[in-house]
């Protein structure tokens, strides 16, 4: 075997054993007892021991040095193994460790805390994650900032710089249209409960509707809806209210979007760097434009009206335009993972601010609480009115991913450009949306983009697909036709 061959053979079993400790985090997400959870705590750390020796393996080094890539393929691979060997020699065997058991028992007492309503009880563990993930971002960081270390785990090839630079110029837009919208009568919403069950029948339907391969993947319930798995294996969660369906279908639709991401990058890749979605700013905008310039468009909404009226009965909404309106309402509200299109990058821009303020030390665990009522209540004009609404919302902290919550927004700009190379190539879209057939957008990107995986940078991946470099110009120019519409402003 050559260098390269030994290389990537090597490769394979250190991805299928990430594979095998993502399956664990899925697991105590869905299945696993709650008294488990310091055991999966020392399971975790153990799993993590093994990959990151792998990772940091010297022969790595040496096959780098000896492998000559066979094509531009293997060139790519030999790109993101040399980034993941760069990146696991700087942070010690112990820190890994360490955060992998302790991110790992953060999770169920964050869980625990939330259903409780007791940020008290969330803080001392929380203070003990940020530490670690300090200490890893100062291992890590080449240029002295510990955040834009963090940043490139999620977004390799950008910055807190620029993602600040970003957020600073779509914000005036995004905060003057909603003073806009919100001066206007709000829509009709729903009426009445509407049974769990049937809404995870319903949700199967959307998942394969927008072409989720239910023989490679599974569909559970979790606190907070996810994607997990790569390959063959993809699984998704989602998440009921009685009262409000569109909790469960719009997050099963944005988790499909990640997955159908997953399933269908080229076979060739499986279990290789290249094998993966190539950062998380380029997955969110897969889960981002199936959730909403397809999942919420009109022609789409006109067909889910019919479905759930065939499946609820009526629920106090008269036709597919009120429908529409209902699916796409700006309202008040807390939580990100619910909010309308065009509030849900203020909510991003809220989390972007506080983790660095807490990364650099200007923000301390015990003030996050205030300081996150502060800030809401400056953006949103409210007030917090509970933890799980606040700063207990989101597991994202309790599992150490900081430099995570940017990419949200940056995959909303990414799929702006999508959608309009998208709307440019598929002229009868609307008219195929109309009969619950998804499949010239979702064959599109596969196509275009996902078939892809890690061959190229996130920048390169929406550049390639979308025939121009990201922009945030096609989300704002999105945002304020189909909301001056809506709202006939």
């Amino acid at each position: 075997m050559t260098a390269f061959d030994e290389l990537m053979a090597f490769q394979r079993d250190t991805q299928a054993l990430g594979q095998v400790a993502g399956r664990l985090g899925w697991d105590q997400e869905t299945m696993m007892p709650r008294g488990a959870a310091s055991q999966r705590g020392e399971e975790m750390a153990a799993i993590e021991a093994v990959l990151h020796a792998r990772r940091a393996d010297p022969r790595v080094a040496e096959w780098l040095a000896a492998a000559e890539a066979p094509d531009a393929t293997g060139a790519a691979q030999l790109r993101e193994i040399q980034r993941g060997y760069d990146r696991a020699v700087r942070v010690p065997a112990d820190l890994a460790k360490q955060i992998a058991r302790v991110t790992s028992e953060a999770q169920g007492k964050w869980a625990q805390a939330r259903a409780a309503e007791d940020v008290a009880a969330f803080l001392p563990v929380l203070e003990e994650v940020v530490a670690l993930k300090r200490a890893e971002g100062e291992a890590l960081a080449t240029d002295g900032s510990v955040y834009d270390a963090m940043v490139a785990d999620y977004e390799h090839g950008t910055s807190s710089a620029d993602i600040a630079a970003l957020f600073d110029a779509m914000r005036p837009r995004l905060v003057n249209l909603r003073a806009q919208v919100l001066d206007r009568p709000a829509p009709k919403g729903l009426s009445g409960t509407f049974d769990v069950d049937k809404q995870m029948a319903l949700t199967t339907t959307l998942a394969e509707t927008f072409g989720y391969q239910m023989n490679h993947g599974r569909i559970d319930k979790a606190v907070h809806p996810f994607c997990s798995g790569s390959g063959l294996d993809v699984r998704v969660t989602t998440r009921t209210s009685a009262e409000d369906p569109f909790n469960c279908f719009y997050s099963t639709i944005h988790e499909v979007g990640h997955a159908a991401y997953e399933q269908n990058i080229d076979q060739a890749y499986l279990l290789t760097p290249l094998g993966r979605g190539v950062s998380m700013g380029v997955h969110e905008s897969q889960s981002r434009i199936y959730e909403n310039q397809l999942g919420r468009s009109r022609a789409f909404s006109g067909w889910l009206f019919e479905q759930m009226t065939e499946t609820f009965g009526a629920f106090g909404i008269a036709d597919a335009e009120g429908f529409y309106a209902a699916v796409n309402a700006v309202q008040d509200g807390y939580i990100r993972t619910e909010a309308d299109e065009l509030q849900y990058n203020l909510h991003v821009m809220l989390r972007f601010d506080l983790e660095r303020a807490l990364m650099s030390g200007d923000l301390q665990v015990a003030d996050l609480e205030a300081a996150w009522n502060v800030r809401f209540a400056a953006d949103f004009g409210y007030a917090v009115d509970k933890p799980s609404n606040g700063c207990l919302q989101d597991v994202h902290w309790s599992v150490g991913l900081f430099g995570y919550f940017p990419t949200y927004s940056l995959g909303n700009v990414y799929a702006g450009c999508l959608y309009q190379a998208l709307r440019a190539d598929v002229p009868g879209l609307d008219e195929q949306l109309a009969q619950g057939d998804t499949s010239a957008a979702t064959t599109w990107l596969r196509d275009k983009l996902q078939r892809f995986g890690g061959l190229r940078s996130p920048v390169e991946t929406i550049t390639h697909a979308a025939g121009m470099a990201p922009s945030p110009e096609p989300l704002l120019a999105y945002l304020e036709e189909k909301f001056t519409r809506l709202y006939d402003l």
